[in-house]
């Protein structure tokens, strides 16, 4: 109650402000400009606040509370009187009309859903004007079908087909948690929807097993790399066990020797390696 008191009292004061003459706006904006008059600020945002109610009640289809909505274009106002310069031939309305639209539809766009969407430029615009587009295409034309509807919104906007069908599907429906509960079963207990996604992961024992697999290899690799000299086990590291893997002419270059030189000396470490690794652990031929 209280708030849709205080949003009450912040419309009518809105509705109370006196209109400014493009003179004294002038006069308002110079003052605020050059001097950091506060009382100049006030009185300018004070005559515009009927501007930022108007731009905000264009967003209440999106089901959030008008008093934030408000805020967030009065956030948008300030911003603009920040920005305009009061030489410029422009109206302060006209300079402010930008601000306080993003500025809302800012604050929409992180709040209608969990999901955030709309990053780009093409989906706010998207986002925003898709049902608008609708209901015209359908009122011109009732007997299109819906993939041409979404054909024609496409090509208004310049985004893809795809992408109107994607955000009409989120626009259609609100936000489900995964815990919310689905059913109840004879003994009284209910499952929730996150009982129901399946797991593209391994079962924990297959996790386990995998994990002392991989930890045994692990051992068994160092301690035949144990039996190489230095020189074979740097080529070995360079060339099979870096992320992007030395060539032949580098290591060459490095070492001092051709680069058909470190293949033969390559060839003979992993044939060392090879036989290392069956002659003391048998069971590596069966991974």
């Amino acid at each position: 109650m209280k708030a849709i008191s205080a949003n009450r009292q912040m419309v009518r004061a809105a509705m109370a402000a006196p209109y400014l003459e493009r003179d004294e706006e002038h006069d308002l904006a110079v003052r605020w400009k050059d001097k950091k008059d506060q009382d100049a600020l006030h009185r300018i945002t004070m005559a515009h606040m009927r501007l930022v109610i108007s731009m905000a009640a264009k967003f209440r289809n999106f089901a959030l509370p008008m008093n934030d909505l408000i805020q967030e274009g009065h956030v948008g106002l300030l911003e603009a009187a920040a920005r305009f310069d009061p030489e410029r031939d422009v109206r302060f309305s006209t300079y402010a009309t930008w601000w306080i639209r993003a500025s809302i539809q800012d604050y929409v766009l992180r709040n209608w859903s969990i999901v955030r969407g709309g990053t780009s430029s093409a989906q706010k615009s998207l986002f925003f004007n898709l049902r608008r587009l609708r209901a015209k295409i359908a009122q011109d034309d009732p007997s299109l079908s819906e993939s041409a509807i979404q054909s024609q919104i496409a090509n208004s906007l310049g985004v893809h087909a795809k992408d109107v069908a994607v955000m009409d599907a989120r626009l259609s429906g609100s936000d489900s948690s995964l815990n919310a509960p689905m059913s109840a079963g004879d003994d009284g207990s209910s499952s929730d929807r996150m009982d129901f996604l399946k797991s593209e992961d391994p079962l924990p024992d297959e996790q386990v097993s995998m994990m002392i697999d991989e930890e045994r290899r692990n051992v068994w690799l160092d301690d035949a790399l144990n039996t190489l000299n230095p020189r074979e086990l740097r080529i070995i590291r360079e060339r099979r066990l870096s992320e992007e893997g030395a060539t032949l002419e580098s290591l060459g270059s490095e070492l001092g020797i051709s680069k058909e030189r470190v293949r033969q000396i390559e060839n003979r470490a992993l044939e060392k390696l090879r036989t290392v690794l069956t002659a003391e652990t048998p069971e590596i031929a069966s991974l």
